[in-house]
C-alpha cells in the first residue's frame, strides 16, 4: 500500500501520510510522492483545496526518517543531501500553493511534520496534538523553515521553543501562533464526512478558505489562549530567553533563578548539542530578516554542516539507535563554546548553503 494516499472528497484533495508504524515519518519516497501529488492537484481546476492528514491516531507526522539519513551519511550516499533539498522544495510548494491547504495536526507533530503544517493556509489542531521542534536533541538545528515561522513569534518565545525542544499541546500551539484553530474532530478518519458536507454552491461571496475553516474548525473556550501553559510561563520566558543573552548567560540566569521550571529547562538544554544550540541562535537571528526561500537555503547549509561534522550521526546514535542517551558532542558543554568555534561552523555552513538551488 502506498505511503502517501490521495482521494478526492467533494472537490477537496484529501492527502494521507500512510506510514503509521513509523508515526508517519517522512521517507524520501514520501517527500517525492507528496510533491508530485501537489503538482497534479494544483493543475486540476475541479479541485478547490487540499487537506493533509496522518494515518492512525498517534501522529500527523513525527518528522523525517532520521535513522535512514544518518546511515546515508555513514555510507556516503546522496540521500542525506537529496532528502533535504526535496523536502525544502515540498515545503516551499505548500507555502506558495495557489489553493487553500489545510493541515490537520493530531497526535505527534514534529520536525518535518511541522514543515508540512506551517506552510498551510489553515493549521488545525486536535485535542491530542503534541508539537515540538526537537532537532537540537539529535545534533541538528530546527529546520523545515523554523527560522521563518518562528520569526513570527516574539523573540524570547521563539528562542525558548527552538532551544529547549519543549513539547506543546493545542492551547499552547494557538497561543504561540503555530496553529490557527481547534479542529471540530480529533479523529482524522472523521474528516471525509466534514468535507462531504461542504456546499460549495452556497459560498458565492465566501472564499474557499473561509468555507473550509467554517466546516472544519471550532471555537472552543477550552483552547482560549488564556488557558495556555505558555501564557502562564511567558513572564519567565521573556526574562530569560532574550535574544541578546548568550547561551552562557542563559545558563547563568537559569542557574541563578533556581526554580523548578528553570532547573528543568537547564537540564533539558544541557542534554542537547551545544554547537547546534549556538547555530540555532544564529539561524533564528537571521530568519527575522530573510524571505522564506533564503531561510530554507540558510537552514540547508547549517544542516549539512551538522551532518558533515558528525554531530547529527552521534545524536541519532545516542537517542535513537543505541539509546544510551550519552552523546559525545563535538563541544561537550555550553560553557566550552568559543566564538572561534561558532564562527568556523557558521562559515562552513554558509559555504554549503551557497551550493544549493531550491
Amino acid at each position: 500500500m502506498s505511503e502517501v494516499q490521495l482521494q478526492i472528497v467533494n472537490k477537496v484533495a484529501l492527502i494521507t501520510l500512510n506510514r503509521p508504524q513509523a508515526l508517519n515519518a517522512l521517507s524520501h519516497g514520501m517527500v517525492l510522492q507528496l510533491y508530485a501529488m501537489l503538482q497534479e492537484v494544483q493543475a486540476a481546476p475541479a479541485i478547490r483545496a487540499v487537506v493533509l492528514r496522518g494515518s492512525g491516531a498517534k501522529a500527523f507526522c513525527a518528522g523525517g526518517d532520521v535513522i535512514a539519513i544518518a546511515q546515508s551519511v555513514k555510507d556516503g550516499s546522496a540521500l542525506h543531501r537529496d532528502f533535504f533539498i526535496d523536502e525544502y522544495r515540498l515545503d516551499l510548494c505548500i507555502h506558495t500553493f495557489s489553493k487553500p491547504v489545510v493541515a490537520f495536526m493530531h497526535g505527534i507533530v514534529m520536525g518535518g511534520g511541522m514543515g508540512l503544517a506551517q506552510g498551510a493556509s489553515l493549521r488545525l489542531v486536535a485535542s491530542n496534538v503534541r508539537i515540538a521542534m526537537p532537532e537540537t536533541r539529535i545534533g541538528l538545528i530546527p529546520d523545515v523553515g523554523a527560522s521563518y515561522f518562528f520569526s513570527k513569534l516574539p523573540e524570547p518565545l521563539a528562542r525558548y521553543l527552538a532551544l529547549t525542544a519543549t513539547t506543546i499541546g493545542a492551547q499552547d500551539a494557538i497561543y504561540a501562533q503555530l496553529a490557527d484553530a481547534r479542529s471540530k474532530v480529533d479523529d482524522p478518519e472523521a474528516l471525509p464526512a466534514l468535507l462531504e458536507a461542504i456546499d460549495w454552491s452556497s459560498g458565492i461571496n465566501v472564499s474557499d478558505a473561509d468555507q473550509l475553516r467554517a466546516a472544519l474548525s471550532m471555537d472552543d473556550p477550552a483552547t482560549k489562549i488564556e488557558s495556555a501553559m505558555l501564557a502562564k510561563q511567558w513572564p519567565t520566558i521573556f526574562e530569560h530567553f532574550q535574544p541578546w543573552a548568550s547561551l552562557t548567560e542563559l545558563v547563568h540566569r537559569l542557574t541563578t533563578d533556581g526554580s523548578p521550571w528553570a532547573l528543568a529547562t537547564l537540564e533539558s538544554l544541557r542534554s542537547h548539542s551545544p554547537l547546534m544550540l549556538a547555530l540555532t541562535c544564529e539561524s533564528l537571528k537571521r530568519g527575522r530578516h530573510l524571505p522564506l526561500k533564503d531561510c530554507f537555503k540558510m537552514e540547508f547549509g547549517f544542516i549539512q554542516q551538522a551532518l558533515s561534522c558528525g554531530e547529527f550521526t552521534e545524536g541519532v546514535r545516542a537517542l535513537l539507535v543505541d539509546k544510551d542517551r550519552k552523546p559525545n558532542w563535538t563541544v561537550p558543554r555550553i560553557e566550552d563554546l568559543t566564538p572561534s568555534v561558532i564562527e568556523h561552523a557558521i562559515r562552513l555552513a554558509d559555504e554549503r548553503s551557497r551550493s544549493v538551488t531550491l
